[in-house]
């Protein structure tokens, strides 16, 4: 049942967005620019020369984090992290945009690494980890053993669920605090996927309703989202809510502001529940219509970072919400879809424009520069970042996408 405060949404997105009324969604035909299509096309190009490029820095069984110039220093991982999955996404995307087997091969070598991380139990971030890899993997070429290792990845996962709270555990905390942050959202695809391949409902329920409990108190008046939410374990209470990674705890991380729209995008998917799709519209509206979201539409590393404009970019935020936007358009009705591409077209070109994607051989290998991970913390600020290399390359696939629609 939609709720009244979502009726008042569905009635009153028209003045959120000035000029475009609403219409039914059926016959809304997106079409992409020719001119972008081409540049998208130079970019994949690159990008796959790029990631030739980078596996050959790589040490074996390491994962690319992020590449600092001043240092010339590739900066690497085990398998372990949230980011392991990111490399081998990229390449298998990259792998099915350009057929070349180098990168598939490379892909599946990785993946052997991170295959025991199906049974991690002391991280949230599975479904970044098995999700961005197994999952292509299975999208791509399906094999039994992937979807074992989804479901694995799912079962893991679902063992920090708490039924009283309602949420995933996100951090690892004392015994009087359940912590969940707003990345999570990004990990209840796994959940969807597990669902699909045993028909076990229990999975699908999880992820409801973190969601639902996510969508409650996640997020302010204006549908900006804190980052982090911390609730009484045995009540389900809220203790307290703040933004670690950005300029305040009011404040409006960019990155989380991505999650949150990306992630209830994806809930509309996977449920087609309407809540979902005015939740997402909400997000949408917020991040589009902020004075400071710059001409170029790819945000600085926080919406009310006290520096603006002389402060860093989010490249990472860009390509999240650019991908967003592109699944958002076809689910909203026609004319605000449109708005939503059109935003979507302004960001792939801009992260395309020499301003952001790196020249041939520069970024030891990474495609996209200007990230900005932990500015609180000082940490890789105005660096390339594997996530974000990974939301750019699906966001261009997804553009490319609405051709064969």
């Amino acid at each position: 049942m939609i709720s009244k405060s979502r009726i008042i949404f569905i009635c009153s997105f028209i003045f959120i967005l000035p000029g475009f009324h609403l219409s039914a969604q059926k016959g809304n035909e997106l079409k992409p620019k020719a001119w972008l299509l081409k540049k998208i096309d130079e970019s994949l190009d690159e990008s796959a020369k790029q990631y030739l490029y980078l596996m050959k820095q790589l040490p074996p069984e390491r994962f690319p984090v992020t590449y600092y110039e001043k240092n010339k220093e590739l900066f690497t991982s085990g398998p372990e992290p949230w980011l392991a999955g990111f490399y081998p996404g990229v390449l298998l995307y990259l792998y099915e945009s350009k057929g070349n087997v180098v990168l598939y091969n490379e892909a599946l070598r990785k993946m052997k690494a991170i295959e025991k991380e199906q049974y991690n139990k002391t991280t949230h971030d599975l479904g970044f980890m098995m999700y961005c890899s197994f999952g292509n993997a299975e999208r791509i070429a399906p094999k039994p053993e992937y979807k074992s290792i989804l479901v694995n990845s799912a079962r893991s996962l679902s063992t920090r669920f708490n039924q009283q709270v309602g949420c995933i555990r996100s951090w690892g905390s004392g015994p009087s605090q359940f912590m969940v942050i707003i990345d999570n959202m990004m990990n209840l695809e796994l959940l969807f996927a597990a669902t699909r391949i045993t028909g076990d409902s229990s999975y699908y329920k999880i992820a409801v309703t973190h969601a639902n409990t996510t969508m409650k108190n996640h997020f302010r008046p204006d549908y900006s989202s804190y980052h982090l939410v911390i609730y009484d374990p045995e009540t389900g209470a809220v203790i307290k809510k703040q933004t670690v990674q950005g300029a305040a705890d009011e404040s409006a991380w960019a990155r989380g502001q991505a999650w949150g729209l990306y992630g209830y995008t994806m809930m509309y998917r996977e449920t087609k529940d309407p809540e979902y799709l005015a939740q997402a519209n909400h997000i949408a509206a917020f991040i589009l219509n902020h004075p400071n979201l710059p001409k170029d539409k790819i945000p600085y590393w926080d919406f009310n970072a006290p520096q603006i404009p002389n402060t860093a970019r989010d490249a990472s935020a860009g390509a999240i919400i650019c991908s967003a936007l592109i699944e958002l358009a076809g689910y909203a009705p026609s004319n605000v879809g449109k708005v939503y591409l059109k935003a979507a077209e302004t960001m792939l070109a801009s992260l395309s424009s020499p301003a952001y994607r790196a020249s041939a051989g520069e970024n030891d290998g990474f495609v996209l520069k200007h990230g900005t991970g932990n500015f609180p913390k000082n940490s890789d600020i105005d660096v390339p970042l594997i996530y974000a290399d990974y939301y750019y390359v699906e966001a261009m696939l997804r553009y490319k996408n609405l051709q064969v629609k």
